[in-house]
């Protein structure tokens, strides 16, 4: 049994009594922010992130990071928060609780490359507590996930980010990568257009069972996220691209601005809980376009991308609810 699984049985029979698992998940994700944002910034090379500290008015804060006009990074942003007060009527209404205190803290990035031929990506990583005992809360959970939204998708691409996401969940008990990339897959979807917003991920919501082992997977998912996309974005950051490809980037954004503003729960659960509006909102793509009903010619690169907004088995487990892994 590896070192971090001997310490998670451990504290599962004899938990921490100086600090909860809440400060324990901020200072993770805290250090997660500034190692993900140097990465980057060693990609890009031009740019860097800014740092915009804020507080919320009913109680606690975050720092929201942000990238922009670079070489590889049009925009991009990596936010944390923690926030704490009363639970607004509407999420106690949504969580089917009574009325009380919540704290939540987390990290939220989404960046959306220059070239067309660079995915986007998003991914999060949460913790949210009821009551008001941080070391015995009334109930808590974690929550996140990562997702990939190319422009023009690749298998290879698509192989590769699944590949690292089964291979973290694999080690855990608490996560079956079949179940959270299935999440992810109905999640990421717009009803409106009959298509997913990318080729998927894995998504995870409310596991509450196993806290220690549950942290502990979020931990390792929360590192892995840097090895499931930089191969991605340095295959293809250097690749010629002109203003069809780019064209096509800004409709194909359209569809990520639909959903972060119509579905998304953390766009909601932040805007709802007084969260910054501005940081709340930075996940939106900086130049967006909608062309009334606008189709592909056939046999066209712009066609055969299309054929990919849908779920797949990227890994070939046999998934029967899902299409073809041929494309």
């Amino acid at each position: 049994m590896p070192d971090d699984h001997r310490r998670a049985e451990r504290l599962r029979q004899a938990p921490r009594t100086d600090r909860s698992l809440g400060e324990r998940m901020r200072a993770f994700v805290e250090a997660l922010q500034t190692r993900i944002c140097k990465a980057f910034e060693r990609l890009d090379g031009a740019a860097t992130f800014s740092a915009d500290p804020w507080e919320r008015r009913g109680g606690g804060g975050g720092l929201t990071r942000v990238i922009t006009g670079g070489d590889v990074w049009e925009k991009g942003g990596v936010s944390t928060s923690a926030v704490h007060g009363e639970l607004p009527a509407r999420m106690v209404e949504a969580l089917g609780v009574g009325a009380g205190t919540f704290f939540a803290t987390g990290l939220s990035l989404v960046m959306h490359p220059r070239s067309p031929y660079v995915p986007a990506v998003h991914a999060n990583f949460r913790y949210f507590a009821l009551g008001d005992d941080a070391l015995n809360p009334v109930d808590h959970w974690f929550g996140g996930g990562a997702d990939l939204t190319p422009v023009y998708p690749e298998r290879a691409d698509a192989e590769h980010f699944h590949e690292v996401w089964k291979r973290v969940c694999d080690e855990h008990e608490v996560a079956d990568y079949r179940t959270f990339k299935q999440q992810c897959d109905a999640y990421f979807y717009l009803p409106h257009r009959e298509e997913t917003r990318g080729v998927g991920g894995i998504f995870f919501d409310y596991l509450r069972d196993d806290p220690e082992g549950t942290f502990l997977f979020v931990r390792q998912a929360g590192r892995a996220f840097l090895s499931s996309y930089v191969p991605l974005v340095e295959r293809h950051k250097d690749r010629a691209w002109g203003e069809r490809e780019r064209a096509f980037q800004t409709y194909r954004r359209g569809r990520y601005a639909e959903f972060n503003l119509a579905f998304d729960r953390g766009t909601r659960f932040g805007l709802e809980t007084g969260g910054r509006t501005e940081s709340v909102l930075m996940s939106l793509p900086p130049v967006v376009r909608w062309d009334y009903d606008w189709h592909p010619s056939a046999d066209t690169p712009e066609a055969e991308a299309l054929a990919f907004f849908r779920p797949h088995d990227w890994l070939g487990i046999g998934d029967s609810s899902e299409g073809s892994r041929e494309i």
